[in-house]
């Protein structure tokens, strides 16, 4: 195939500003060991919103097509390992990074990168989880590593409201945890136990300002996405042989930490690093969100916007506007 035209959000660097706007562009010929994939959704991830900002460290150059998931159909493929007409996903490498990623009509990716959309999932619900549920899938799956299984002990999300937090908390429910979610948005107590948590409590009801170097136990494991104070907090709550599972640092990158919860507890702390999984823990993990860790309410875990939306909703993603997943639809 050749010559195909297509719409992509390009942001392009003005004079130190960063403008997206829509393009038609030409696809012309397919590199070795690469597919070329009919888009069908990606989704809005905070990657994606620094990218479009500017942020150097996650795209070196501009102009540039985020987009760090898609999911879709091959329609042109340059390796054995993919055929035309399979429908597959891709999520984190350095798709949407310094890669043209998901927020385009078609994209050509590194067959290296591509899993195919296991059944009993389609590519609408591939992208429902998208980056933010494989992220979600993995931290579980490494608190299940630690010996952190349903019965345990209570589990902790923060940041419950994001699009992490809220798969974490319909896929622990679906397998039984008791799930405690953590919000600072009182208007959506009642949209977090829709989701399955037994209970919501406040930031304040979990931060702890003294320098105490160990709190009252209260969580065997916390899925934390927030950083600064409300790291430092939760993780001198866990019980003895629980663990904190970092995904993001919506306020702070740094711990300030004593490390008598390590020492006198044993706790661990595990970061939760997603881009690089390696194929074959990325398709168990696949496997497991397409069967036994299938959530049963995807209707209330996202929100679905056009291409033409994606540069309002990245501020809004930015601003902590945004509640649960959102996805764009692209075909």
């Amino acid at each position: 195939m050749s010559n195909i035209k297509f719409r992509s959000l390009v942001i392009e660097e003005i004079e130190n500003q960063f403008i997206p706007k829509i393009e038609e562009k030409i696809f012309d010929k397919l590199p070795p060991d690469k597919v070329l994939i009919k888009v069908a959704y990606s989704g809005l991830n905070f990657k994606d919103a620094l990218s479009s900002k500017g942020h150097k460290g996650i795209t070196k150059q501009y102009p540039h097509t985020p987009g760090i998931d898609l999911s879709g159909t091959i329609v042109e493929s340059n390796t054995k390992e993919f055929s035309v007409g399979e429908e597959v996903l891709v999520t984190g490498y350095d798709l949407g990074m310094n890669t043209p990623g998901g927020f385009q009509e078609y994209a050509c990716v590194p067959k290296d990168w591509v899993v195919r959309i296991p059944e009993n999932l389609n590519l609408k619900t591939a992208m429902i989880y998208g980056t933010a549920g494989f992220t979600a899938a993995l931290a579980i799956h490494r608190f299940q590593k630690n010996g952190i299984m349903p019965g345990t002990g209570k589990i902790l999300v923060t940041g419950a409201t994001g699009a992490v937090g809220t798969l974490v908390i319909a896929l622990l429910n679906k397998q039984g945890y008791e799930v405690i979610a953590s919000t600072g948005k009182s208007n959506m107590v009642d949209f977090l136990k829709s989701l399955g948590a037994d209970e919501v409590v406040t930031r304040q009801d979990i931060i702890d300002n003294s320098t105490r170097p160990l709190l009252p136990r209260r969580w065997k494991g916390v899925i934390e996405n927030v950083g600064g104070l409300t790291l430092s907090s939760v993780a001198r709550s866990v019980e003895k042989g629980g663990a904190v599972a970092i995904i993001g640092n919506v306020t702070g990158d740094k711990i300030e930490l004593p490390i008598y919860p390590f020492i006198l507890r044993g706790i661990a702390l595990l970061g939760i690093e997603s881009a690089e999984t390696e194929m074959n823990l990325r398709k168990e993990i696949w496997s497991k969100l397409a069967n036994n860790w299938k959530v049963n309410n995807f209707e209330l875990l996202f929100n679905e916007i056009q291409l033409e939306q994606v540069p309002e909703h990245l501020n809004k993603m930015l601003k902590g506007e945004l509640s649960k997943r959102t996805i764009v639809k692209l075909c």
